[in-house]
């Protein structure tokens, strides 16, 4: 089976056929970063100044639209720009859990209107296979890419043995559409037996309770390091949320400081990767 841990992110490009998954690998190449930052604030104003702080050194944005309180329709136009001025791929977290003609709808319509402004989402596969085809029917011709949970960061998760080999088979299925996992380490081979044969097995992998400082919090949230994520688990992009503007959003020049040393660490791991003999 080939690997694609030593490949560089940019040779990953030619591995994959749907826009976005090219769109952000491409980014990683030319920005050199593996950074994406968890935008969960409640505020309009704190939500465009974060993003306007980290834009620079990062290749994701990570919203969560439905927290935001003041939010209306020109908020959408504005993180657009952003992710123009700044050169950054958009990752609505919704995680869709229901079945394929209800998914297709709450993607597609509603107040937020996902698939019109996000380049990327995320599913759980609770639902199996309808949930990818009723989310395909209404993301992929517009270019956009879907991510699965395969498993997640926190202590008790129940995404763990069948299931994440559920899911990646799942994915499998649907290479088209499904770009990769939120997970904590590489899906490669995953559910794979002695005859099995897959062509691409490439999955971008994103991962959450990334920290530099602490190793969990109050409510079950479990942190890794970049370098324990990137080099030693074989993952692609490091989430990141609280530990880059902690608790005051407004100090704008903490916040490109902290998202400097996130990306910092998370591309010396990489680099530390992909330079590695075996």
């Amino acid at each position: 089976m080939s690997s694609f841990l030593r490949q560089t992110y940019g040779q990953r490009v030619q591995n994959h056929s749907n826009p976005a998954a090219k769109q952000l690998l491409e980014i990683m190449e030319k920005k050199k970063t593996n950074l994406a930052v968890s935008v969960d604030v409640t505020k309009s104003k704190e939500f465009l100044a974060i993003i306007d702080a980290v834009g620079p050194f990062v290749c994701l944005v990570k919203t969560h639209v439905d927290i935001i309180e003041d939010f209306d329709h020109s908020l959408i136009q504005q993180l657009q720009d952003l992710s123009v001025k700044h050169d950054f791929a958009i990752f609505e977290d919704r995680k869709f859990a229901d079945i394929g003609n209800t998914v297709a709808l709450q993607y597609s319509s509603g107040v937020h209107k996902i698939a019109s402004w996000s380049h990327i989402t995320n599913a759980h596969p609770v639902p199996g296979p309808s949930i990818i085809s009723g989310l395909s029917s209404v993301g992929l011709p517009l270019g956009r890419g879907l991510l699965l949970l395969s498993e997640m960061s926190t202590k008790g998760a129940l995404a763990v043995g069948s299931y994440t080999v559920e899911a990646v088979r799942m994915a499998r299925a649907h290479r088209d559409f499904v770009i990769g996992f939120i997970a904590q380490r590489t899906m490669e081979g995953i559910g794979m037996q002695g005859d099995d044969v897959v062509d691409n097995d490439d999955f971008l992998i994103l991962t959450p309770g990334v920290g530099l400082d602490v190793k969990g919090d109050a409510m079950g949230q479990q942190y890794r390091t970049p370098r324990e994520v990137i080099l030693e688990s074989g993952c692609d992009v490091i989430i990141v949320g609280r530990g880059i503007y902690g608790k005051d959003p407004g100090l704008v020049e903490q916040i490109r400081a902290q998202a400097k040393r996130y990306m910092d660490a998370g591309w010396e791991a990489y680099q530390e990767r992909i330079s590695s003999p075996s």
